[in-house]
């Protein structure tokens, strides 16, 4: 339930079209062999994905027109920077100025605002990361949904519910059939048109599989796939971009070296990233981040792992908090809000279900601090609460009907449209 809006192709320059909404231009690219100007597409994640019948296309923009103009002068409204402020030192304003008006912040300046705990400061930062995700990115809000089809894994990683060595766990992993119908029912009957794919490092899914897998729910329905199994690659990188798939969620966890060894034992953080850049050559939308609340972990390692993100050319930022004994609600925000002030023309920033887990009202303070994409779980009920990579995770017993009605109440409240184009 990424809605995607109709848009009318205007330009077509060899894989790259211009296509038109409501007279703004976006630019997508197309793998449809027969696209033709004049014809209306559904496009996700910047690619086109659906070419759709023009009186359905007409319809459809008639009945969301009115409502996308409503909700973004909401946010608009709801996007606004203080125009005074009391109680706030004059460095610490000074340097969310300097952001607010789109010069890059030196390193020791992003600290100090990682660094805070003062009420008023933050609450200026989290406005001014608000401020700038609208600027750049209007009212758009990604809500893509995640299949969890596997908690078999081989790798024991300390922090992770569904490591190798967690004896008490009952295991799952759904079959073939059972994998192309969640995604069939939450592609037609709830409308998602982005989903990601997502397991430990199941041995009994290698490359030859999945790569089934994707060609036949791409054969079968019109959605952008993104994979999360693990450190895969670069051949099998390749093989499961060539069956279909356009985005790799593989979070970093920590650029801190020493702090990846003690969370995983034996793996190299260099491998892991060498994935990421990989990926991202073979023209992967990436979607990484890194764990909040590491043990010895200090500012400085969190916001190398900001830059490392954007260094890393992602597509989408996630950060989450290590739990059960997560961080500070704050310091999760901090990152957010960080992360857009670093990257505020690009970055689709994720509130992430352990966020949720931690906060339950972390989706609304999540998206009011820089954050513009949700993350729905649309695995059946009968396994989502096995894949527990931490305790009582957030959504685990709620259906899909109700996460995507208190999910569509949020964002409209807030002003945000349920796509990820802004209008």
């Amino acid at each position: 339930m990424c809605y995607a809006i109709p848009g009318k192709v205007t330009s077509i320059e060899g894989k790259k079209v211009t296509v038109d909404y409501f007279g703004e231009k976006k630019h997508a690219i197309n793998e449809i062999v027969d696209l033709k100007i004049g014809d209306y597409i559904y496009a996700q994640g910047g690619y086109v994905i659906q070419t759709i019948p023009a009186r359905e296309a007409v319809e459809v923009l008639e009945t969301w027109k009115e409502l996308f103009f409503e909700l973004r002068e909401t946010d608009v409204r709801l996007s606004r920077r203080p125009s005074e402020e009391t109680g706030i030192g004059k460095s610490f304003s000074l340097i969310l100025d300097k952001a607010a008006e789109g010069r890059e912040l030196k390193r020791e300046e992003l600290l100090r605002l990682l660094r805070s705990e003062d009420p008023a400061e933050l609450d200026l930062l989290y406005k001014t990361a608000n401020f700038l995700r609208q600027k750049y990115l209007t009212n758009s809000c990604c809500v893509h949904g995640i299949i969890e089809f596997s908690n078999y894994c081989k790798n024991d990683c300390v922090y992770c519910g569904i490591r190798r060595s967690n004896s008490i766990l009952r295991r799952y992993r759904m079959n073939d059939e059972e994998i192309i119908a969640a995604a069939g029912e939450a592609i037609e009957k709830h409308g998602f048109k982005a989903l990601v794919l997502q397991a430990g490092e199941d041995p009994e899914f290698p490359a030859e599989r999945l790569t089934g897998l994707i060609k036949e729910i791409k054969r079968r329905f019109a959605v952008l796939i993104f994979i999360s199994v693990g450190e895969i690659g670069k051949e099998r990188l390749q093989k499961l971009y060539t069956a279909g798939a356009r985005g790799l969620l593989l979070r970093f966890e920590t650029s801190n070296s020493r702090l990846y060894s003690n969370l995983h034992c034996g793996d190299k953080l260099e491998e892991r990233l060498q994935d990421l850049r990989d990926a991202y050559k073979l023209g992967y939308l990436i979607v990484t981040g890194g764990l909040i609340g590491l043990p010895g972990q200090t500012a400085e390692d969190l916001l190398d792992d900001i830059l490392l993100t954007k260094e890393l050319k992602a597509e989408m930022y996630t950060f989450g908090p290590v739990l059960p004994d997560g961080p500070k609600t704050d310091l999760v925000l901090k990152a957010l809000a960080v992360s857009r002030l670093v990257d505020p023309e690009n970055a689709k920033i994720v509130v992430t279900t352990g966020f949720e887990t931690l906060d339950p009202d972390a989706r609304r303070k999540g998206l009011l601090a820089g954050a513009n994409s949700v993350m729905l779980n649309v695995t059946p009920l009968k396994f989502r609460k096995l894949y527990n990579i931490y305790p009582q995770r957030a959504h685990e017993e709620e259906s899909i009907e109700k996460q995507i009605k208190e999910t569509l109440e949020l964002l409209y409240s807030l002003g945000r449209a349920p796509t990820d184009l802004g209008l």
